[in-house]
């Protein structure tokens, strides 16, 4: 394998997470693509230009180039709006492959996300080389968890194009196997075809720390129980339940306080953001809460440090890397019982999964881990032990051996 075009038509891998669209899956093709790069596999990771003062390239790594592909007007489009612009894209992507005048084929191709497995679709069988599809989200799964949060309007064709997508991949990646079950199940995809690549977590950054420098780093009073929430403001990562968990711990901690570490995301991550404020204003704990905007990824370690707790009461996830990360920081997490959460965090010996978006129960096991300091500290370390498996470089090593098998097969055929 030498050599692979990777699709991220929709947010960059230079972005900024936590802001806008940028998250867990920009983590996801920088820290990978970097490691893939480092085993001795050239990644070129193709996005939109959102702006027309961007480069044409960026050489972030030896072996890691991302291109900004012109599609659409050179300005930031709403996600919901960009599979109109999905052929300019792919076409766009064509024209840097053919014009590379290197001599080095493209081995194949990895969409992340569906707008850019619609993309990489058409480049497939345009060079005849290997589609591999990592979804990150699913819009049947979504449906089932948060139907708000699928458009009336595009939920029929965001389902139809991803069931395509999947059926003409010839390798379609999970995290986890919850996530390999539900392609199978929702999609009725040939489980021979999916593929279990968990991802990673940079454990040069994200490792235990001295808890009271963290605080003191932040401005964290050193005796004030913090709990944490890391991710995008939008009704899909429950937000709200982290605010009234925080209420239903008061009368135990009374100072007690919440970061929450994030922006707005999403057609109705505004409303959400103004929803929670006023949330944190009608319990009275506008002294309690502080918001804290999109921190540099690297930053945030500080943040898992400092904190007690780590609440993620998402209401889906794939994965759950803010889980994982917490962990690698030796934070016990409190999450919900969903999706990729259910493999990481082990109830009991590392954290606690919640079966409901119920605050109470969060609260509860919050007020335990924060009333018996023996076992925080069992938890954080048993956390630490089994993040120790989730290595960037394990996932690459995984992926090299998936593309070199896809290179002396034949290609699926779209059905």
């Amino acid at each position: 394998m030498r050599r692979l075009a990777v699709l991220s038509l929709h947010t960059s891998p230079l972005a900024q997470p936590g802001s806008g669209d940028g998250g867990g899956m920009n983590v996801y093709v920088r820290e990978l693509s970097s490691a893939l790069a480092r085993a001795g596999v050239e990644c070129d990771v193709f996005t939109r230009a959102a702006s027309d003062a961007l480069p044409a390239s960026v050489t972030v790594e030896p072996g890691f180039r991302v291109h900004h592909v012109a599609a659409g007007p050179p300005v930031p489009m709403a996600k919901e709006a960009l599979h109109g612009v999905v052929d300019e894209f792919a076409e766009g992507v064509l024209k840097v492959l053919d014009g590379s005048g290197d001599g080095l084929a493209y081995d194949a191709v990895h969409a992340n996300y569906w707008l850019s497995g619609m993309a990489g679709h058409m480049i497939k069988h345009r060079l005849d080389i290997p589609l591999v599809s990592t979804f990150h989200t699913l819009d049947r799964v979504k449906a089932e968890s948060s139907p708000e949060e699928v458009e009336a309007d595009s939920a029929v064709r965001r389902a139809e194009e991803e069931a395509r997508i999947i059926r003409c991949s010839d390798t379609v990646l999970a995290s986890c196997s919850v996530e390999a079950e539900q392609i199978s199940e929702l999609y009725d995809a040939d489980p021979s075809r999916i593929r279990i690549v968990a991802p990673g977590v940079d454990h040069a950054f994200f490792g235990p720390g001295h808890r009271p420098q963290a605080r003191r780093a932040l401005g964290i009073p050193p005796e004030s129980p913090l709990l944490l929430f890391v991710g995008r403001i939008q009704p899909l990562k429950g937000v709200d339940v982290a605010v009234r968990t925080l209420a239903a711990v008061a009368n135990a901690h009374p100072d007690a306080r919440l970061a929450v570490v994030g922006g707005p995301s999403g057609p109705r991550g505004a409303d959400e953001l103004e929803r929670t404020v006023a949330l944190v204003h009608g319990l009275g704990l506008d002294d309690r809460v502080f918001f804290v905007p999109p921190r540099p990824h690297e930053l945030l370690s500080t943040y898992y440090r400092a904190a007690d707790v780590c609440l993620v009461p998402s209401r889906s996830e794939s994965f759950g890397l803010v889980a994982l990360e917490a962990a690698a920081c030796g934070t016990p997490v409190v999450a919900s019982d969903v999706g990729g959460l259910r493999t990481l965090v082990d109830h009991g010996r590392t954290g606690y999964l919640v079966d409901r978006s119920d605050p109470e129960a969060f609260a509860g096991w919050v007020r335990q881990i924060l009333a018996e300091p023996l076992l925080a500290q069992r938890l954080g370390t048993g956390s630490v032990l089994r993040s120790r498996r989730y290595t960037w470089a394990r996932a690459a090593h995984l992926l090299s051996e998936i593309y070199e098998d896809l290179t002396a097969g034949r290609l699926v055929e779209c059905s």
